[in-house]
C-alpha cells in the first residue's frame, strides 16, 4: 500500500463544502423561527410559490405563434408560394389566369358544356349569397332547382320557358316554407330566395341565350365580357389616379365620378375594339352597344355593393382568392349579359 492510496480521488466540485454549510445554516435559522412562532401560539406561514410576471408585448412587436407537436399552422395556398405571387398584383394575376382560360374554353365550346358550367357557377353563387344572409334564412332547395331549371331552359327552350320556371318557383317556395316548424321570418325567407333566383338565374340564363344566338353568339358574348372587365379595370385605374368626387358614399365609398368616366370610356372602347375584327358588326352599332354596356355595368357592381353593405360583409366569398367571391367577380356581368342579349337582338338579328 502506497501513501497515495489513502487519498480521495479529485471531484472538481469547488465550493461544495461552502454551499453545504450555507444550507445547514439557513435550515437552522428556519427551524428556530418556526419554534419561536410555535411558542407564541402562531402557525408558521406557508411560503407561497412565486408567480412569474410577464410583460405585455409592445405594439408593433412581432407575434409569436407556438403550435403543439403534430399541429399545423394555417395553410398557405399553393399559388401564394410562387415567387411572383407574393405581391397583391401578382396574386391577382395568378388567380385570374386559370379562370380566364376556363371562361374562354366554355364560351368557345358552347352548347351543353357551357350550359352545365353555368349551372355549376350558379350553384356556387347561390351558396355564397345564402351564406351572406345567414344559415337557414333562405328556402334553398327550390332556389337551386329553379336557378338550374332556368339555365337549362335557356339552352333547350326560350325566354318563355325561363319565365315559366321562374313563375313555378313561387308555389315551390311556398310548399317548402310552409313545412317549417315556425313561420317566424318567413316573409324575409321568401324574399331572399326569390332575390337569389332572379339575380343569378336571370343573369346566367341570359348568358346562355346570348351564347346560343346563331352564327355570332360566342363572339357577342366575348364582346360583352371584354367590355365589362375592361370598363371595370379602367374605372379602378382612373379612380386611383384622378378620383376626387365621390358619387355613392353610402353604397360604395370608393366609387368616384372620375372613375365612372374612365370606366365608361374603357367599356365603350373595349366593345368597339373587339368589334373591329367582326365585319358583320358595323362600327357605329358596336359603339352604341358598348356605350349601353358601359352604363349598365356599374349598376350591377353597385347593386352587389348595396347588398353587401346591408349584410355587413366585405366580400361575398373567397373562391377567387384576392379577387373575392364569385358574385364579386360576376356582379356586373349578371347585368351586362342581359342587356347584351337584347342589344344583340336589336342591332344584329
Amino acid at each position: 500500500m502506497t501513501p497515495l492510496d489513502d487519498l480521495d480521488p479529485p471531484t472538481f466540485q469547488f465550493g461544495r463544502r461552502r454551499r453545504q454549510r450555507r444550507a445547514q445554516r439557513e435550515a437552522a435559522e428556519r427551524h428556530a423561527e418556526e419554534a419561536e412562532l410555535t411558542e407564541r401560539g402562531e402557525a408558521p406561514a406557508e411560503s407561497e410559490p412565486e408567480i412569474p410576471q410577464f410583460e405585455q408585448p409592445s405594439e408593433g412587436a412581432p407575434e409569436i405563434t407556438v403550435s403543439r407537436p403534430g399541429e399545423e399552422g394555417p395553410r398557405v395556398p399553393l399559388w401564394r408560394r410562387l415567387p411572383f405571387a407574393r405581391s397583391e398584383t401578382g396574386a391577382r394575376v395568378v388567380v385570374a389566369i386559370p379562370w380566364v382560360i376556363f371562361a374562354i374554353f366554355i364560351v368557345a365550346v358552347g352548347g351543353p358544356v357551357f350550359m352545365l358550367a353555368l349551372v355549376g357557377l350558379g350553384v356556387l353563387g347561390l351558396r355564397e349569397f345564402f351564406r351572406m344572409v345567414g344559415a337557414g334564412v333562405a328556402v334553398e332547395i327550390p332556389a337551386y332547382l329553379a336557378m338550374a331549371g332556368m339555365v337549362i331552359a335557356a339552352h333547350y327552350g326560350s325566354t318563355f320557358q325561363i319565365l315559366l320556371i321562374f313563375a313555378a318557383s313561387f308555389p315551390a317556395i311556398y310548399l317548402f316554407a310552409a313545412r317549417r316548424r315556425s313561420l317566424d321570418g318567413v316573409t324575409v325567407s321568401v324574399a331572399v330566395t326569390l332575390l337569389g333566383i332572379a339575380w343569378l338565374g336571370l343573369g346566367l340564363s341570359h348568358a346562355v341565350l346570348l351564347r346560343d344566338l346563331p352564327d355570332h353568339g360566342g363572339a357577342l358574348l366575348i364582346d360583352v365580357l371584354v367590355a365589362t372587365f375592361v370598363g371595370d379595370t379602367a374605372a379602378y385605374t382612373a379612380g386611383r389616379l384622378f378620383g376626387q368626387r365621390k358619387i355613392t358614399p353610402r353604397i360604395s365609398p370608393n366609387k368616384t365620378l372620375e372613375g365612372g368616366i374612365g370606366g365608361f370610356i374603357g367599356a365603350t372602347m373595349g366593345f368597339w375594339f373587339a368589334g373591329l375584327y367582326q365585319d358583320w358588326l358595323p362600327g357605329i352599332d358596336a359603339l352604341l352597344m358598348g356605350m349601353a354596356i358601359a352604363v349598365i355595368a356599374p349598376l350591377g357592381d353597385l347593386f352587389a355593393s348595396m347588398i353587401k353593405r346591408d349584410l355587413q360583409v366585405k366580400d361575398t366569398g373567397a373562391l377567387f382568392g384576392p379577387h373575392g367571391g364569385l358574385i364579386d367577380r360576376l356582379d356586373a356581368v349578371l347585368f351586362t349579359v342581359v342587356a347584351g342579349y337584347y342589344l344583340s337582338i336589336a342591332f344584329v338579328y
